[in-house]
């Protein structure tokens, strides 16, 4: 199951996200990608920032500090025959999303 939280994407955030990156549209808002969890850090895809293994992720605490970081791919596939990578960064905490989304659903919002 996914984080139930979301975060407004502030106006100079999503304007500095669309410099960053070859992407022409922003969310006004992001959900967090991570399975569900009991801590304030929170990480919402924003793009693919363009650069081949990494994306441009809004990552924010609680109500409070809200920024844009530049993270690398989770390296992991499923265990499966032609699994499926994990749509999260390198690192995360948890679970990878392919335990908890079905087979064949993809990575985006």
């Amino acid at each position: 199951m996914r984080c139930a939280h979301w975060r407004r994407v502030p106006l100079d955030l999503a304007q500095e996200a669309r410099e960053k990156s070859a992407a022409t549209h922003i969310d006004r808002a992001v959900q967090c990608q991570l399975s569900a969890h009991d801590g304030c850090e929170h990480f919402g895809l924003l793009t693919d920032d363009g650069a081949y293994g990494t994306a441009l992720w809004l990552r924010w605490y609680g109500t409070g500090e809200v920024k844009l970081v530049v993270l690398p791919d989770c390296p992991v596939v499923a265990p499966w025959p032609d699994g499926e990578g994990c749509c999260l960064f390198a690192g995360h905490a948890k679970q990878h999303t392919w335990k908890y989304t079905p087979e064949g659903a993809s990575c985006t919002n």
